[in-house]
C-alpha cells in the first residue's frame, strides 16, 4: 500500500537507506514492487469510492431518522432545522476522515493539518464564526421562532427558516431575504408576533373650526361597528382596550386628531386598510367636516398707484 506519510527531518537519513536498496533493486524487483503497490492502491481507491458512496446512503438515512425523531416529539422548527444542519456537516466531515484513513494517509497529520487550517480559516472568517454564535444565540435565546412576522436589517416578514449562519424571511411581496444570523443576535429585532394584540393608529385632520367632538363620534360610531375591534378590555389583552380619538396637535394647517384602538394581531393591517378609507369617506360626505390642505394667503397692502 502507498503511504503519504508527513516525515520529520530525523527521518531523512531512512529515506536515503531505502534509496539505496532501490539502486540495489534489478528491474524486474522494481516492477514487481510498483505493480504490488499499484494493486494494493486500486484495491484501496475502490474501497474508499465503495465507502463514501455507501456512507452516503447512511448519512441520509440517518438524517431521515433524526428528522423524523424532532417532528414525532414536537420539536421547535428553527432548532429542529439548526440540528439537522450540524448533524449534516459532523457525519460528512467522520465520512471524509474514513476514506483519507483507507486511502493510506495518516489520519492524525491529517486532522492535524486541518486544525492548522481551521485557524486560518477562522481568522479569515472571523464573520462567518459570528454567524455560526449568533445562530447559536437565536436557538438559545429565542428572539424569534419559525412563523413570527419580525422586521430587522432593514427588512421585514415571516420567519420561514433559521439555519446555522443565516436566518431565511419571506417578505409581504414573497420575497425571500437571507440574513446573516451575526447581525440579527447583536442588532435590534422587532417582533411582531410576540403579543396576541396590538394597536392601530391613525392621523386625522380636520379644519380649524370644526367640532372635534362631531369628529369623535364619527370615528368611534365607524370602529364600534367592527367586530375586529376590541370595544373593553379581554382577559389576555391590554389594560386599555376601547378605542379612544384625541386632540394630538395644532399644527399650522389642521387640527390633527389620533385614533387608536386595539386589535388582533392578526386582523392588524386588515382594520389599519379598511378604516383608512372609510373614515376618508365618513368625513368627506360630511357637510360639517372636511380634510384640511396646506395654503397661502396673500394680503397686498397699500394705495393703487393712479394712471
Amino acid at each position: 500500500m502507498i503511504q503519504f506519510d508527513f516525515l520529520p527531518t530525523d527521518s531523512i537519513p531512512s529515506v536515503k537507506a531505502e534509496e539505496s536498496v532501490l539502486k540495489n533493486m534489478s528491474f524486474d524487483q522494481l516492477i514487481d514492487t510498483l505493480v504490488h503497490d499499484i494493486i494494493h492502491f486500486a484495491i484501496s481507491l475502490t474501497i474508499a469510492i465503495l465507502v463514501f458512496y455507501g456512507g452516503k446512503y447512511i448519512i441520509k438515512k440517518l438524517y431521515n431518522f433524526v428528522v423524523n425523531i424532532l417532528s414525532k416529539r414536537n420539536v421547535d422548527p428553527s432548532l429542529s432545522t439548526f440540528i439537522m444542519s450540524l448533524v449534516r456537516i459532523v457525519l460528512y466531515f467522520i465520512l471524509i476522515v474514513t476514506v483519507i484513513g483507507i486511502l493510506g494517509l495518516e489520519t492524525s497529520s491529517f486532522l492535524a493539518l486541518f486544525a492548522s487550517a481551521g485557524v486560518a480559516i477562522g481568522m479569515a472568517l472571523s464573520g462567518t464564526l459570528q454567524n455560526f454564535a449568533g445562530g447559536v444565540l437565536i436557538l438559545l435565546l429565542k428572539p424569534f421562532k419559525v412563523g413570527d412576522y419580525i422586521e430587522a436589517q432593514g427588512f421585514a416578514g415571516t420567519v420561514t427558516r433559521i439555519e446555522i449562519f443565516n436566518t431565511i424571511i419571506c417578505t409581504a411581496d414573497n420575497k425571500s431575504i437571507i440574513i446573516p444570523n451575526g447581525g440579527l443576535s447583536t442588532g435590534s429585532v422587532n417582533n411582531y408576533s410576540t403579543q396576541a394584540y396590538r394597536r392601530v393608529e391613525w392621523k386625522i385632520g380636520i379644519a380649524y373650526g370644526e367640532s372635534v367632538e362631531a369628529a369623535r363620534e364619527l370615528l368611534l360610531g365607524l370602529l364600534a361597528k367592527d367586530e375586529r375591534v376590541l370595544q373593553e378590555k379581554p382577559a389576555d389583552g391590554p389594560s386599555v382596550a376601547a378605542p379612544v380619538v384625541y386632540l394630538a396637535s395644532l399644527d399650522d394647517s389642521a387640527v390633527t386628531l389620533t385614533v387608536r384602538a386595539w386589535v388582533r394581531s392578526a386582523d392588524f393591517w386588515g382594520v389599519f386598510f379598511d378604516h383608512n378609507e372609510e373614515f376618508y369617506n365618513a368625513i368627506t360626505s360630511n357637510p360639517s367636516l372636511s380634510f384640511p390642505f396646506p395654503q397661502l394667503d396673500i394680503h397686498i397692502t397699500g394705495e393703487k398707484e393712479e394712471a
